[in-house]
C-alpha cells in the first residue's frame, strides 16, 4: 500500500534529478573524457599478435646487432686458421739523384728511378691460443643469440601484462559506471522520498555523496585505462592509437602437472644454459694461459725485388739502363716462451677458481626458477577458485541489491543499507576482473617459465574433459 503512495510522486523529481545528473556529467566529460577522445591511426592489438608486434621493440632491435657482433667475431677468429698475405712496397716508384765528389777519383753521379715491392706470407701451423679463441668466440655466439631469446621472451610476457592490465581497466571503468548508475538510482530514489516527505535530507546528502566517489573512482580508472594505454604503445613500438577486444576472457587452461612444469622449465631454461657457456669460456680462458708456454710453429715466406731505370754512381749517366733482381726466402720458425716466473700458471688457476664459483649461481638459479613456476602454479589454482567464487558472490550481491531496494522502497531498510550492498556489488565484480586478470598473468609466466603450451581444452589427469559444473573448465 505505502508503495502504492510512493510511486506517483516519483515522477515529480525525476527531471530535476536527471537534469542535475546531466551536469555533473557534462562537466566531468568535458574535463575527462575530451582529454581522451583524440585518436590517430589507430592500431587493433590482438593477443595472438603480440609476439609479432614485439619484434618492433627498440631495445630488441639493439640485442639483434650485438648477436651480428658476435657472428662477425666468431668468423674474425676462425680465419686466423687460414694464411695471411701481406703485400709492401718502399717507393713504388722512388727516384734518387746526387754526386759521389773525390779528388783522386772521377766524380760519379746518380740519376735513378727504383721500386721495391715485397710479398709475405706467413701461416700458423700451431698455435696455442687458436684453440681457445675461437671456442670462446663460438660460446660467445651462442650467449648473444640465448640473450636475443630471453630479452624476446620477457619483452612478450612484459607485453601480454601491460595488455591485461589494458583490458582489465577497461571491465574497471565498465564496473564503475554500473556503480554509478546504481548510485544516480539511488539519489533519485531518496529525493523523490524526501519530495514525498517520507525521506530525510540526511538520505539526500548521502546519496549524493556516495555519487560524487564514484564520479571521481570512474575518473580515476579511465585516466588509469589511458596510462595503461600507453604503455601498451610503447612496448609495442605502436605510433598513433591502439585499441583492441574488450571482452575480458580466459586466454587458455593449464594441463600441465607441477612436476611437469619444473622439469621442463630447469631443462630448458636458457639463462642456466648461459650459466654453463660462462663456465665454459672461464675453462677455455684458463686454457689459453697454458697455451702461452707452448711452442708456437709457423711457415713464412717472403718474396723481395727490385726494378732500377737509370744509373747509380757512374761517371756518365745512362737514363736506359735498366736491372731487376728478387730474394725468395721460405723458413720454419719455432717460438717457446718457455718460463714466465709462474704467471700464467697462477692466473690459469685465478679461471678455474672463478669456474668453479659459476656452480653456485647456477644452484641458487634453478631453487629461484623452482620457487618461481611452484608460486605461479598454486596462485593459478588459487584464482581458479577465485574467479569460481566471486562469479557466485556477483550473484549473491546482485540479489541482495534487489532485496534491498524492495526494503527500501516499502520504508522497512534505509538507503545506507542500499549503499553498502551497492558498494558489494562492485566490490565483488572487481574480484572477479582481478582474480580473471590474475589467472591469465599466471598462464603467460607459466609459458614464459616452462616452454610449455596452454591449451584452448581444459583436461583432467586422464586427457578427458571436465564435466563438474562448478570448474574453471565449465565457466
Amino acid at each position: 500500500m505505502l508503495r502504492r503512495v510512493i510511486n506517483p510522486f516519483l515522477l515529480l523529481p525525476l527531471t530535476l534529478s536527471t537534469n542535475t545528473f546531466n551536469v555533473l556529467s557534462s562537466e566531468t566529460k568535458n574535463y575527462i573524457d575530451n582529454v581522451l577522445e583524440e585518436k590517430l591511426n589507430i592500431t587493433f592489438v590482438d593477443y595472438q599478435e603480440i609476439e609479432k608486434l614485439v619484434l618492433n621493440n627498440q631495445e630488441l632491435k639493439s640485442l639483434q646487432n650485438l648477436v651480428a657482433s658476435a657472428s662477425f667475431n666468431l668468423s674474425s677468429q676462425i680465419a686466423k686458421r687460414y694464411p695471411s698475405l701481406d703485400f709492401q712496397a718502399n717507393g713504388l716508384p722512388k727516384y734518387v739523384a746526387g754526386k759521389k765528389y773525390n779528388s783522386s777519383s772521377p766524380t760519379l753521379k746518380t740519376s735513378q728511378f727504383t721500386a721495391n715491392p715485397s710479398l709475405n706470407i706467413k701461416w700458423d701451423l700451431i698455435a696455442p691460443l687458436r684453440g681457445s679463441e675461437i671456442k670462446i668466440a663460438k660460446t660467445n655466439y651462442k650467449i648473444a643469440e640465448n640473450n636475443y631469446e630471453i630479452k624476446k621472451k620477457d619483452l612478450i610476457q612484459e607485453a601480454r601484462i601491460r595488455y591485461h592490465k589494458y583490458k582489465k581497466s577497461y571491465q574497471d571503468i565498465q564496473n564503475k559506471k554500473f556503480t554509478l548508475n546504481l548510485s544516480t538510482t539511488s539519489l533519485k530514489n531518496a529525493k523523490a522520498k524526501l519530495d514525498a516527505g517520507i525521506g530525510t535530507k540526511f538520505e539526500v546528502l548521502e546519496a549524493e555523496a556516495q555519487l560524487s566517489r564514484d564520479q571521481q573512482s570512474l575518473n580515476e580508472k579511465k585516466i588509469e585505462h589511458e596510462i595503461n594505454k600507453i604503455s601498451l604503445k610503447e612496448i609495442l613500438n605502436v605510433k598513433g592509437d591502439l585499441e583492441t577486444n574488450k571482452e575480458q576472457n580466459l586466454i587458455g587452461f593449464w594441463n600441465h602437472k607441477l612436476k611437469k612444469n619444473i622439469d621442463e622449465g630447469l631443462d630448458k631454461n636458457l639463462s642456466l644454459k648461459n650459466l654453463i657457456f660462462q663456465t665454459s669460456i672461464k675453462k677455455s680462458q684458463a686454457e689459453s694461459f697454458l697455451a702461452q708456454n707452448r711452442p708456437n710453429i709457423y711457415i713464412s715466406n717472403s718474396l723481395s725485388s727490385t726494378f732500377s731505370k737509370g744509373d747509380s754512381l757512374a761517371t756518365k749517366i745512362d737514363s736506359e739502363k735498366s736491372g731487376s733482381n728478387y730474394t725468395n726466402t721460405i723458413s720454419l720458425n719455432f717460438a717457446w716462451s718457455i718460463f714466465d716466473g709462474g704467471q700464467n700458471k697462477n692466473s690459469y688457476k685465478s679461471k678455474i677458481a672463478d669456474a668453479e664459483s659459476e656452480k653456485y649461481v647456477y644452484e641458487n638459479l634453478k631453487n629461484v626458477l623452482t620457487t618461481s613456476i611452484s608460486k605461479a602454479y598454486l596462485n593459478l589454482k588459487l584464482n581458479e577458485e577465485k574467479i569460481i567464487s566471486s562469479l557466485k558472490e556477483i550473484e549473491s550481491s546482485k540479489e541482495s541489491v534487489r532485496l534491498t531496494r524492495l526494503r527500501y522502497d516499502v520504508g522497512i531498510s534505509t538507503l545506507k543499507d542500499v549503499l553498502v550492498r551497492q558498494s558489494e556489488l562492485s566490490t565483488a565484480k572487481s574480484k572477479n576482473i582481478n582474480a580473471i586478470y590474475s589467472y591469465n598473468l599466471n598462464i603467460d609466466e607459466l609459458e614464459r617459465l616452462t616452454f610449455l603450451d596452454k591449451s584452448k581444452n581444459c583436461l583432467n589427469s586422464n586427457n578427458t574433459k571436465i564435466k563438474d559444473a562448478e570448474s574453471i573448465c565449465n565457466l
